[in-house]
C-alpha cells in the first residue's frame, strides 16, 4: 500500500515553502505518494484523502500563522474534513528571540490536529532561524524519521 502524504506550507518570506519542497522530495524518495501545492486552498485540501499530513509553517506577527494559512485553518475548524485518525507531523520555523511566540504558528497547527483527530507521529520540529543556516538540511533527520514512522504505522 502506498501512503499518501499531503504537505501544507505557510510562509512569509519563503523559508517554510523551501522546507516543504525539500520534504516533498525526501518523502517521495522514501517511496511515499506526496501531494504538495504551495498555493493549495481549503477546497483542494478537503478533496484529498490523505493517509498523513505534514504542515510546515513559519510564525508571523505576535505568534500568528502566515496569511496564506489563516483562511485554510479557519475553514478546517468550521467544516473539518474526515481526518480523524490521519497521521500527522509539524515543522515550525521561527526565531527563539521572540520568546513565547517562538514557533507559535506550528503550535497552533498541533492544536488543530487535536481538534481534527489527527495523530501526531512525533513531536513537532522547531527550527530556530538564529541557530540554522539551512532549515532544509536541519529538517532532514526529522523527515527521515517521519517517513520511517509512516511506513511502520501502515504495516501495523
Amino acid at each position: 500500500m502506498t501512503i499518501h502524504v499531503v504537505i501544507v506550507s505557510g510562509t512569509v518570506f519563503g523559508a517554510a515553502e523551501d522546507v516543504a519542497h525539500h520534504a516533498a522530495e525526501l518523502l517521495t524518495d522514501a517511496g511515499l505518494n506526496v501531494s504538495y501545492n504551495p498555493h493549495a486552498t481549503y477546497a483542494q485540501l478537503s478533496a484529498l484523502k490523505p493517509d498523513a499530513l505534514l504542515f510546515v509553517t513559519s510564525t508571523t506577527g505576535m505568534g500568528e500563522l502566515p496569511d496564506n494559512l489563516q483562511p485554510i485553518v479557519a475553514a478546517l475548524r468550521d467544516g473539518p474534513p474526515q481526518w480523524q485518525g490521519v497521521l500527522g507531523g509539524v515543522i515550525g520555523l521561527g526565531d527563539a528571540c521572540y520568546g513565547e511566540d517562538f514557533c507559535a504558528g506550528a503550535h497552533l497547527i498541533c492544536e488543530l490536529y487535536e481538534e481534527l483527530g489527527v495523530v501526531q507521529l512525533q513531536d513537532m520540529l522547531p527550527l530556530d532561524a538564529s541557530e540554522t543556516v539551512s532549515p532544509e538540511t536541519d529538517a532532514q533527520p526529522w523527515l527521515t524519521e517521519f517517513a520511517d514512522s509512516l511506513k511502520m504505522a501502515v504495516v501495523q
